[in-house]
């Protein structure tokens, strides 16, 4: 056959099957008669910045609404910025919420308020008497108010933080007895320039938390901080650089006391009022708890300041211990975290 012949035929072969092309590909199966899963749509676009205000210039008018609205498991932060205002809620920010930041407008104006108290018509107990729960990790809330405004009628909890790396910076927990729970042994918790008042060990739990330059107020006499240290922990309550104050009503009060056997506070560079007791500590009772608590101070100054007088089972550290008290050696852990001081 002459080439050219050939050439010709090819083509005429090529141009009689071409049309097919498009009826084969319109007979594929879908993927799901195939047993496949059909495609997964895009997640949303991430909101990083949300407000909330009573009045309803805002995205929600309520604190709780924002929270909910806010991604699951977020990897990045999500701000939600809070007018000022008292919001009667009882805040929970669950473990999926995670990066949360709450910005009061001012922390005496942004106040998040309740009144839930053990003995209450609700049956409520101590670990669930609180304004707000903290449930997630990295949180962080500033310029915020957080009140339980029952009175002197027991345990009645402002804040309970469980989540690990939380951060709170220039606010206030307003209550009486048991006013800050910092709950759980993994949890690490950081206070810089906060008010915090109370009663009766009204700064009370297992968390590992740090107090940097805050005004540790005492309402009555009675006790300031009841750790529950675990033996796994090296360090409990940490108060750094705080100055310690109390109401007319005050006048006998202690640094602590253990609420678990492994209790571990210490002060270091703190101003105490007249109002701390010279022995400073006490046993809760339990000559035992002296063997195992680990209570001490370091350059305390002020009227309250008196470490001759110091219960003898607790500690004055030398200047080479106290180096030890950094906010990478307290904290520390696998995820190598250390809040801006």
């Amino acid at each position: 056959m002459p080439v050219s012949s050939f050439l010709n035929m090819r083509k005429f072969l090529l141009l009689a099957f071409l049309p097919l092309a498009p009826t084969l590909a319109q007979t594929t199966p879908p993927a799901a008669s195939l047993g496949m899963p059909p495609a997964r749509p895009a997640p949303p676009p991430q909101v990083l910045l949300m407000r909330v205000a009573q009045d309803g210039s805002g995205d929600y008018r309520t604190i709780q609404e924002a929270v909910n609205a806010s991604r699951d498991l977020s990897q990045v932060t999500v701000t939600i910025q809070i007018k000022n205002g008292i919001y009667r809620e009882k805040l929970v920010v669950p473990a999926h919420k995670t990066h949360v930041r709450l910005v009061g407008e001012s922390a005496l104006g942004t106040i998040i308020t309740g009144s839930d108290h053990t003995g209450d018509a609700a049956g409520h107990n101590t670990y669930s008497s609180q304004t707000v729960l903290v449930q997630a990790n990295d949180f962080t809330a500033e310029n915020i108010t957080f009140e339980n405004a029952a009175g002197a009628v027991g345990q009645a909890v402002a804040l309970h933080v469980d989540g690990d790396r939380a951060t709170f910076r220039h606010c206030r927990m307003l209550g009486n007895q048991d006013t800050l729970f910092p709950a759980v042994e993994n949890s690490r918790q950081y206070y810089q320039d906060c008010y915090i008042e109370g009663t009766t060990d009204f700064i009370f739990g297992t968390a590992v938390a740090v107090f940097d330059r805050c005004e540790i107020r005492s309402k009555r006499n009675s006790y300031i901080a009841a750790a529950a240290t675990t033996e796994r922990q090296a360090y409990g309550f940490v108060f750094r650089d705080c100055k310690l104050t109390a109401d007319t009503a005050a006048h006998k009060v202690f640094l602590g006391r253990p609420w678990r056997p492994h209790s571990r506070t210490v002060y270091l560079r703190c101003e105490l009022g007249a109002h701390i007791l010279p022995a400073g500590w006490d046993n809760w009772r339990d000559a035992a708890n002296e063997k195992t608590a680990f209570y001490a101070e370091y350059q305390s100054t002020g009227p309250g300041a008196n470490p001759s007088a110091r219960a003898k089972w607790s500690h004055q550290l030398t200047a080479k211990e106290a180096k030890r008290y950094t906010l990478a050696n307290i904290f520390g852990g696998e995820s190598g975290w250390v809040p801006q001081e």
